[in-house]
């Protein structure tokens, strides 16, 4: 197991690589990860739904009650604020206002498991992250993070 305290993060990187599939089809994948959430029938039922937190929500359910909402936020005050450690759920809100190209986060949030940190940001496996589930880095300069959680 890779972090006693996130579980979960084996269930994340055994994803990597999923991804949107262009135009009108689906991945049956993403689907499954916005299944856990509360999103109506509409939003579960597209890969282009910003699914950054389908995803957090998809991992964490094996082992612990996620947050159940489709939105990166809802993570901000889901069960309890810890220091940065492998595999925490971590929140950030992008510095610019407006629609983000890269996350497609339209409120400016995105959420991921937190991977370490970097000379200039935080490495994160997240999902819908350019349109897969991958391993990225969020500069300092154009993120902040906003929480550190962890279920226990």
């Amino acid at each position: 197991m890779l972090s006693e305290s996130s579980p979960w993060l084996e269930a994340a990187f055994d994803e990597l690589g999923v991804a949107e599939c262009p135009g009108a089809e689906h991945t049956y994948r993403i689907l499954e990860y916005h299944a856990v959430t509360t999103l109506g029938d509409w939003g579960r039922s597209r890969d282009e739904t910003p699914w950054c937190s389908s995803f957090v929500n998809w991992c964490v359910h094996f082992d612990a009650e996620p947050s159940r909402s489709a939105l990166a936020r809802s993570w901000l005050h889901w069960g309890k604020a810890c220091e940065p450690t492998l595999g925490c759920v971590c929140v950030l809100k992008r510095r610019k206002k407006g629609p983000d190209k890269r996350t497609g986060s339209r409120g400016g949030y995105h959420v991921g498991f937190y991977l370490g940190p970097s000379k200039k940001g935080v490495i994160l496996l997240s999902g819908n992250a350019s349109d897969r589930v991958g391993i990225d880095w969020y500069a300092k300069h154009r993120w902040d993070v906003m929480a550190y959680r962890t279920a226990r």
